[in-house]
């Protein structure tokens, strides 16, 4: 049985992941540390932790200002430009009206609204929830219990389609069925739990009908 699907945002429907390693790379390239491929997938991606702590011997508030930066540079990104991922609309047009979807991401709540000024795809979902919607983020449980207690489900009938490790363990934390697409920043991670691993969003529509 279905009764919802829930997806992440970035990495999954838009392509932004890169934008915002970018975003971070050129803030640590300032502070003369060159943010290689692999640190940002291990901090940002696996353990949701922010990249600044690397700079062990800042403060806070020092940390506070790189952030902000850092945010000025990838809003910058996002309103050059933000793709949709291939076979996304399309996807989301075939399953919509048969199952409920919403939106379950971490993103800042002003950046997602830049991003989604740009697509279609927030008329094929109920809600969204993003970062601050819920008491702890991803690789907690909450964001995606919060989810299923606002649409009224059981979270064992839920499905939820992530890109990333800490994504996966949100899911199964909170007794979902997680399908990964995985993107190239993420691709060698351990996908160990998830009920699939797919390489096109568009696969998801055949995982659905099967649960249906």
């Amino acid at each position: 049985m279905l009764e919802a699907i829930f997806w992440d945002n970035d990495g999954v429907l838009v392509d932004t992941e890169t934008l915002f390693f970018a975003a971070n790379r050129e803030i640590m390239r300032e502070q003369g540390v060159e943010l290689g491929r692999e640190t940002f997938v291990e901090w940002s991606l696996r353990r949701g932790h922010s990249i600044f702590e690397i700079l062990e011997e800042s403060t806070e508030a020092e940390r506070n200002v790189l952030r902000a930066r850092r945010d000025q540079v990838y809003e910058a990104s996002l309103r050059a430009g933000v793709r949709v991922f291939d076979g996304v609309e399309s996807c989301l047009a075939e399953l919509h009206g048969r199952v409920p979807m919403s939106v379950v991401t971490s993103s800042n709540p002003e950046h997602f609204e830049i991003i989604h000024a740009q697509t279609r795809l927030l008329q094929y979902f109920d809600f969204t929830l993003r970062g601050g919607d819920y008491p702890r983020s991803k690789p907690h449980p909450d964001p995606y219990l919060v989810a299923a207690e606002r649409q009224g489900v059981d979270p064992a009938n839920c499905l939820v389609v992530e890109d990333s490790e800490r994504g996966l363990a949100s899911a199964c934390a909170a007794g979902m069925r997680c399908v990964v697409v995985p993107n190239e920043l993420a691709c060698e991670a351990d996908w160990a739990g998830a009920h699939a691993v797919i390489e096109s969003v568009q696969q998801v529509v055949a995982i659905a009908e099967q649960l249906m």
